[in-house]
């Protein structure tokens, strides 16, 4: 590991160590700091995993409940983030158990939206109306796929590509082995490369 890597690291590991120590003390300025930081991607993971905006935004509060009710559980030995998303996604399920909606794991409920692929050329800075609306085309094909891949596979492909979460990340998050990670990831990909081909005819 060079000087630089070792240098993130430390920082990161700095940063979890504090964010667990206040938890433990109940910062609440420490709290408000981390629902800035994280909520706009925690919401947007709710509105994914659970296809439902209305129950999404319940959960997002629960959420942040549950951190500050149980904050002294992180231990600061993983990045935050992980953490928090484990506790969003374990809501999620039992939420949607009590709800009785069937079919979480494979069913096709909703995403909204996807990250849109990068472009070689350069970006205009005033790009026209129409490739305005080409890339608002391109961004809602990506989101018809993904709304139409099952969950299981649709999960870690927003957690990997839209939240940036490492493979070791999204085990974590989803208490799944690293192997099963891996393999769902590649088999979400293909199926979204198919949709998107399907979509796109």
């Amino acid at each position: 590991m060079n000087a630089f890597a070792s240098c993130v690291l430390n920082a990161m590991e700095s940063e979890a160590s504090e964010i667990a120590r206040g938890l433990r003390r109940r910062d609440p300025d420490l709290l408000d700091r981390l629902i800035e930081q994280y909520q706009h991607r925690l919401l947007r993971y709710l509105i994914y995993l659970s296809g439902n905006r209305p129950l999404a935004e319940d959960l997002f509060q629960e959420t942040w409940i549950r951190v500050m009710e149980r904050g002294h559980q992180y231990d600061g030995k993983h990045e935050f983030s992980t953490w928090l998303y484990a506790i969003a996604r374990n809501l999620t399920i039992d939420s949607l158990r009590r709800k009785a909606l069937v079919g979480f794991v494979g069913a096709s409920d909703g995403l909204r939206e996807g990250d849109e692929p990068t472009r070689n050329e350069p970006v205009d800075p005033h790009p026209i109306a129409w490739e305005i609306m080409a890339r608002q085309e391109e961004a809602d094909q990506i989101s018809a796929a993904l709304l139409s891949i099952p969950a299981d596979y649709r999960e870690v492909v927003v957690l990997r590509f839209q939240e940036g979460l490492s493979l070791e990340e999204i085990a974590a998050v989803t208490a799944a082995p690293l192997g099963t990670a891996k393999s769902r990831l590649y088999r979400g990909l293909n199926l979204l490369m198919e949709k998107l081909k399907g979509i796109r005819k």
